[in-house]
């Protein structure tokens, strides 16, 4: 049998890579909304992580960072690679994240929803932001401090205590809804932040932003708008 002549091609749309927990059900589903596949191609790998996010769970999940990125297609050209857990952001560290994730993949940019929060609240020149958070104090604490570290003044906290990522995948949009009006009540605030990849909030940010009158941020909508940022792709209009 004889061999067809072929071409290659490169594909000029952007290229980017997403490192997902092993237990997040929501992050995939809301960054077809945010980049869909005309703006660039996604390639999305998993890591393992716990059941429960603890720093224990996190610490573990660090040591398999590198692994996981190194699962990406390696002959794709990634303009960016993300790291989604924002928890895990705050507790690895960014910098650290970083390097991990290149030690396995290799690609131009590396960001994190914890960076891309902090670049989003530069952007948006905000000041005071309050975060809601599903997770426990010794998960939710470090990102108030990061924040803090970064000159954000953080007037206002508010957690559901929870730590099985099964249940934060399934906490209802309108309490999410609820705890942010809950909190723009509670101190005067320039934005919010619902930290965490695992909640359901894409569908919820246009109404609570109208409602409440200042910036709603999650971290899917940050972390999709530093990827695209990043790779140079333009706001969806």
């Amino acid at each position: 049998m004889a061999d067809f002549p072929y071409r290659l091609r490169e594909d000029a749309t952007p290229t980017m890579g997403l490192i997902v927990l092993r237990v997040d059900e929501t992050i995939e589903d809301e960054f077809r909304r945010y980049i869909p596949p005309d703006d660039a191609r996604m390639h999305v790998t998993r890591v393992h992580s716990g059941d429960d996010l603890t720093p224990s769970s996190i610490a573990e999940m660090e040591r398999a960072l590198s692994g996981a990125a190194a699962l990406l297609p390696p002959a794709a050209k990634f303009d960016v690679v993300g790291y989604g857990c924002t928890s895990g952001a705050a507790l690895i560290g960014s910098d650290e994240v970083r390097a991990n994730v290149m030690a396995g993949v290799t690609t131009r940019h590396v960001t994190d929803p914890l960076s891309a929060a902090l670049a989003a609240i530069a952007d948006l020149g905000l000041e005071r932001v309050g975060i809601v958070s599903p997770y426990v104090a010794s998960v939710a604490e470090p990102l108030r401090a990061a924040f803090v570290a970064e000159g954000i003044t953080v007037p206002a906290t508010l957690s559901f205590g929870e730590e099985a990522e099964a249940r934060v995948a399934r906490i209802d949009p309108a309490s999410i809804a609820e705890a942010a009006r809950s909190l723009a009540g509670q101190a005067r605030l320039d934005g919010i932040f619902l930290s965490c990849t695992n909640l359901r909030t894409q569908g919820i940010l246009p109404g609570l932003r109208a409602e409440l009158g200042t910036p709603v941020l999650s971290s899917n909508q940050a972390l999709a708008w530093h990827m695209r940022k990043l790779a140079g792709i333009a706001a969806p209009g």
